[in-house]
């Protein structure tokens, strides 16, 4: 289902913000899968901690694409289901800190969001952006990092794939493609994703579209991919193809068979920094 702007709206139930008890900022799955497999699911979620209300916004603005990448937490479980893969997934609103920005980056915690200004995020002093950081951003990334650790243990070096979903209009413009694989400089992974993807004849695949893997802006797969010599990626799946449960089970079948078989194929992998 997507809104007269062509943005998608939120699955039937969606992660939202519990009034009582807030959740931890990270939930881990799967924690002893046996798949070669790091499934991380930055923007997993429209959830924000009580405290915060809804950031000054209408409520129903939480269901959007500026909160959460819509079906990409849906489309992360189903994956880390099928291949038996560890997962970690973030627990709030990339409104509340972005956990794929870099800290301190404008965009970390934004004013403004596809044009809708975030009132509460306007203004903000040194001592609540490091509370945010120190609450939310870190634990998240120190879950990824115990993830890793693990994989580690057992000698593994593991395909680091991030699972996010693009809206299919951005400032007016209506985007082509029905999914994107970024990546900066290790092949290791991307370029046969790439190849095996485009064999669907159905489906047009970007190559660092509908946003580039190399753009500095982005943290999860340069802090722990790049950075670590592990070979990684991060899928983009388009929000209309996955905003009800049954288009988010097809096109999690279709990506985890496509990624299995290019870790099945390629590795296993040694540590490579490009």
């Amino acid at each position: 289902m997507t809104d007269a702007r062509g943005q998608a709206d939120a699955p039937a139930g969606a992660e939202e913000a519990d009034a009582v008890s807030d959740p931890a900022p990270f939930a881990t799955l799967n924690e002893s899968g046996t798949a070669d497999i790091l499934l991380v699911c930055d923007h997993a979620s429209n959830a924000l901690p009580a405290a915060y209300g809804a950031l000054g916004l209408d409520p129903e603005l939480l269901r959007r694409h500026i909160a959460f990448d819509i079906g990409a937490a849906d489309i992360t479980r189903r994956m880390s289901k099928a291949l038996d893969a560890p997962a970690v997934l973030s627990a709030y609103s990339r409104l509340l800190i972005d956990c794929n920005r870099r800290p301190g980056h404008a965009t970390s915690i934004p004013a403004v969001s596809d044009g809708i200004e975030i009132p509460d995020n306007g203004g903000l002093d040194a001592a609540e952006i490091e509370r945010r950081q120190n609450a939310y951003f870190h634990p998240f990334h120190e879950a990824v990092d115990t993830a890793l650790a693990r994989f580690s243990g057992r000698g593994v070096v593991p395909a680091y794939v991030a699972v996010h979903t693009f809206t299919p209009i951005m400032d007016g413009y209506e985007r082509p493609w029905h999914m994107g694989v970024l990546w900066n400089r290790d092949p290791r992974l991307a370029r046969p994703l790439i190849a095996a993807l485009s064999e669907w004849p159905d489906v047009v695949v970007g190559d660092n579209q509908p946003y580039s893997g190399r753009d500095a802006v982005g943290y999860s797969i340069h802090a722990h991919g790049g950075d670590r010599g592990i070979p990684h990626v991060l899928v983009e799946v388009r929000q209309d193809l996955v905003d009800t449960h049954h288009g988010a089970e097809l096109w999690a079948a279709r990506v985890g068979r496509v990624v299995a078989a290019v870790v099945d194929r390629e590795g296993p992998f040694d540590i490579e920094r490009y």
